[in-house]
């Protein structure tokens, strides 16, 4: 699937142009016209990159970037009329990965873009390995090593295993784990998670007791580094 990029701007010429570049190069292009628009969008879409206007109606650019960085990492490119250089710090100061301003070069905005979406995928590959001690986990091939050797995991042991592991140190209840792992809602049978657990201690085998039982609660991973 193309990646997603949402253009906002209130001047819709500008938008359009943007978004007609960006398709032609592959990208799968939305666009906003308000602030407000924005963050609705960036809720209801796969967004890979933002590329934001300053002036806006509703919310202007700035006041959503402060929103929008409390929440998410989304790359941001402010591209903006406003070209002092006060004004371009305030917005890497706030949390822009990058400033263009008004007017630009639509070759140097497509170069840009495809900088920061190749150093995104380069984050999102390094993030793809969870580490802790010895146990190493890969999201993308849903394999388990234990001091290098591998381990047979089902998907469930796999996916139980790396919620554990992403949340070291908090106690996680039955139900917290059966809602995250299976997307559906806790029936009150504990008795699923708590096999998927006995076969995941097996398995980790001298690694087995990083994953505690808090009796009456859930479990916690802890340990490691």
């Amino acid at each position: 699937m193309p990646k997603q990029i949402l253009v906002a701007d209130d001047d819709s010429d500008i938008a359009a142009i943007i978004a007609e570049v960006l398709t032609d190069e592959g990208y799968l292009v939305h666009t906003a016209s308000n602030g407000l628009e924005v963050l609705d969008k960036i809720n209801t879409h796969e967004i890979s990159l933002l590329i934001l206007d300053i002036m806006m109606p509703e919310m202007d650019g700035l006041e959503v970037l402060t929103q929008l960085k409390k929440e998410s990492n989304i790359p941001v490119m402010i591209l903006s009329a406003k070209g002092r250089d006060i004004d371009k710090v305030i917005g890497l100061q706030i949390g822009a990965d990058d400033y263009m301003a008004k007017p630009f070069s639509l070759d140097e905005l497509v170069a840009r873009v495809s900088a920061h979406l190749r150093r995104e995928h380069r984050r999102e590959k390094i993030n793809e390995i969870i580490r802790l001690s010895t146990i190493e986990l890969n999201k993308s091939t849903f394999q388990v090593f234990v001091k290098g050797t591998p381990k047979d995991f089902s998907t469930k042991e796999f996916l139980i295993l790396s919620y554990l592991i992403e949340n070291k140190g908090q106690v996680l209840t039955r139900e917290q784990i059966y809602e995250a792992v299976w997307k559906d809602a806790y029936g009150g049978d504990m008795t699923t998670v708590t096999v998927h657990i006995k076969n995941i201690r097996s398995k980790l085998g001298c690694e087995s007791n990083l994953l505690e039982t808090v009796w009456g609660v859930g479990y916690r991973m802890t340990g490691g580094h």
